[in-house]
């Protein structure tokens, strides 16, 4: 009798973001991974006590891919860093429209609220101190920017609207400057 396959924690994750990306976020489940391994779904579950847990791993690592394109827009220099980490959400949500909606576009009630993560406090510090303005102030500014900043990425996202990336910097800076002169004005 040959060998079992054994196949990994990191190929089924890596399965099931293969499926994300192609077929969205209601393809996930057990038979379909399974598809997508070429196997029965056994391996799915001697790996993974639930399809939850298994979610929630695709989920961290859908976080790490777009961690990394926050980290190449800063590291390219192209744009200050507080302006680089909203392109590189935009960029996200264009390249990788369906991790986008994985991340960003699902039912995140029960979740912590944005501000309590390190990287809105980190946005709402830089804002402060750039702009010498309030810690009410700044996170008012950032919620502002955030606003445009998100309504862009779910247009690109969803194949609403299509704008190259000249067009997106010169609106978040148009936007940026209109805000920074308004609450520098008190």
């Amino acid at each position: 009798m040959p060998p079992k396959v054994r196949i990994s924690r990191d190929e089924i994750i890596a399965g099931a973001l293969s499926l994300v990306r192609k077929e969205g976020t209601a393809s996930l489940n057990a038979r379909n991974i399974a598809g997508v391994l070429g196997c029965s779904t056994q391996p799915v579950f001697s790996n993974f006590s639930t399809m939850e847990e298994l979610k929630n791993a695709v989920l961290d690592k859908a976080g790490a891919i777009y961690d990394g394109y926050l980290k190449r827009e800063v590291a390219s220099g192209e744009y200050p860093a507080y302006k680089a980490s909203g392109m590189a959400y935009i960029r996200f949500a264009d390249e990788e429209k369906e991790l986008f909606k994985l991340l960003f576009m699902r039912d995140r009630s029960g979740e912590p609220y944005d501000t309590e993560k390190e990287n809105w406090q980190v946005a709402c510090r830089t804002v402060q101190e750039y702009l010498g303005v309030t810690a009410e102030c700044a996170e008012r500014f950032h919620m502002e920017m955030w606003a445009l900043v998100h309504g862009i990425a779910v247009m690109l996202a969803t194949n609403y609207l299509k704008l190259d990336w000249e067009r997106i910097s010169d609106m978040m800076s148009d936007v940026f400057l209109s805000l920074k002169n308004r609450y520098q004005e008190g």
